[in-house]
């Protein structure tokens, strides 16, 4: 289960930044994943709820926003959404090797107290 990896860096930064601005308490925090790091959502939140568990952390909502799969086509150049894994522009119907999004993982906003 590599999302309890990630879940730790994730609370080993916001741990930081806490500390570097004085907050006392996190309330939220908001994390952009991309739908190609097979992350599962759940899976995630559970590792939040029990990584911060007797920390300023406790009971903070962990907000997450997917960001679906784009590739860019190199034949007409338009960006479109990659469905059910078929990199295929529906443009012009030609293959797109480059991803555009899709990849991320990535602290969005952490509001404190």
């Amino acid at each position: 289960m590599h999302e309890m990896a990630i879940t730790q860096s994730l609370v080993d930064i916001i741990a930081e930044e806490m500390r570097a601005h004085r907050a006392g308490k996190l309330l939220n925090v908001r994390v952009q994943i991309g739908q190609m790091t097979a992350v599962v959502p759940d899976a995630l939140r559970f590792c939040f709820d029990i990584l911060t568990q007797h920390t300023p952390m406790a009971g903070a909502e962990l907000i997450v926003e997917w960001v679906p799969v784009q590739a860019r086509c190199e034949s007409c150049e338009r960006t479109f959404e990659v469905k059910d894994h078929a990199f295929v522009c529906p443009v012009c119907g030609r293959s797109a090797a480059a991803t555009s999004a899709g990849r991320e993982l990535s602290i969005v906003e952490i509001e404190v107290e």
